[in-house]
């Protein structure tokens, strides 16, 4: 006679059943974040499904977070970290060096002219007179100056900053780029931007701070207009891979020098910072060629496209789950400011940017 014998599962099986558990409750709590994103009244307002992730998640992270068990925690940072740097390089197959020729010239001097001003204002401005960490004023900087909230994500994940400061950052991003999409049109309408429809496309794509808000405000101009703004918008993104590289650079020096401090008094070593490189920018920029040479048929770019879309509104979901409006209201008022001070930058230096642009380069 055999007597079955049944083994406990060991700590190991139980950590992995635990973040597969967490991983699952972040993908379904997406979906319905996805469907919720997709409401009309939700939609006309140019809020994607990545912001509306990140808004969901902070209510059930600060209200019914004890109701998850503690063992899904690590699912929730595996899609709030690992999941988010692929999610990212996946972000390329939306951008073709094509479509960037389009644009030519003015395009291209439009964006990188409008990314680095914002970068450095956005910056200095947080640090040295709203008083912000780095971290933070970078991420608000960056989501104003590049692509909204894949911007914030990208950077959270190259500064490896607490999740409540992407959250705030977001915030920004929610707050004026959805004034933009409203205000922009009036005033295009009003005559009091004195732009003519191609400037219109310039100003709108080099400014206004996500991809749904760049194209709901241009479409109340023209086709034309959408179709130069979309162009300039996505030509911001790809700026996001130079940048990121720079910003890797700086953090990763600055680390060293940390611990190069720190190993004078305590004798660690140099060679213990951690490379902060961000990799998976170099994984963009090998998708935007791979969207380029048209090596995927259209149908497989379009399916990754929208798995892409609910990898990111994943990644944000769970970094919701782990802000805590306590964190927030630290730096809230401040980084909101910051926000407002790139905001009218945007506005003012930027239609004084399209208008050199279009005159000296179209």
């Amino acid at each position: 006679m055999t007597t079955a014998r049944l083994t406990a599962a060991t700590p190991e099986q139980s950590s992995a059943r635990g973040q597969l558990n967490g991983i699952l409750f972040v993908a379904l709590f997406a979906a319905a974040v996805t469907r919720i994103a997709e409401i009309p009244a939700i939609a006309g307002l140019g809020l994607s499904p990545l912001i509306v992730g990140i808004v969901a998640g902070a209510l059930y992270g600060n209200a019914l977070r004890d109701g998850m068990p503690a063992s899904w925690a690590a699912g929730v940072n595996f899609s709030a970290r690992k999941l988010l740097r692929i999610a990212v390089a996946f972000f390329g197959l939306r951008v073709s060096l094509q479509e960037i020729a389009q644009v030519g010239l003015p395009g291209l001097a439009e964006s990188v002219l409008i990314v680095v001003s914002t970068l450095l204002i956005g910056t200095w401005a947080g640090m040295k007179i709203m008083k912000l960490d780095r971290d933070t004023a970078l991420l608000t900087a960056a989501g104003s100056a590049i692509c909204g909230a894949a911007a914030v994500l990208a950077f959270e994940s190259t500064l490896q900053s607490k999740p409540h400061k992407s959250a705030m950052a977001v915030g920004s991003v929610v707050l004026f780029g959805t004034l933009s999409m409203f205000l922009y049109p009036v005033l295009f309408k009003a005559g009091w931007l004195h732009l003519d429809t191609v400037g219109a496309g310039l100003f709108f794509g080099g400014t206004i701070h996500e991809v749904a808000q760049v194209v709901g405000a241009a479409s109340n101009v023209s086709p034309e207009a959408t179709h130069i703004a979309t162009i300039v918008k996505m030509t911001r993104v790809m700026l996001l891979v130079p940048v990121l590289l720079v910003v890797g650079l700086w953090v990763n020096r600055a680390a060293r020098r940390d611990v190069s401090a720190a190993g004078t008094q305590q004798g660690a070593s140099v060679h213990q910072g951690k490379l902060a490189i961000p990799w998976f920018a170099l994984g963009f920029l090998a998708f935007v060629v791979i969207n380029s040479l048209h090596v995927l048929p259209q149908a497989a770019t379009t399916t990754l496209n929208t798995l892409d879309t609910f990898a990111l509104t994943m990644a944000m979901t769970a970094l919701g789950i782990e802000t805590r409006i306590s964190q927030i209201r630290q730096a809230g008022p401040r980084a909101l400011t910051t926000g407002f001070i790139l905001y009218v930058w945007l506005i003012a230096g930027g239609l004084g940017i399209t208008w050199t642009v279009q005159h000296f380069l179209g």
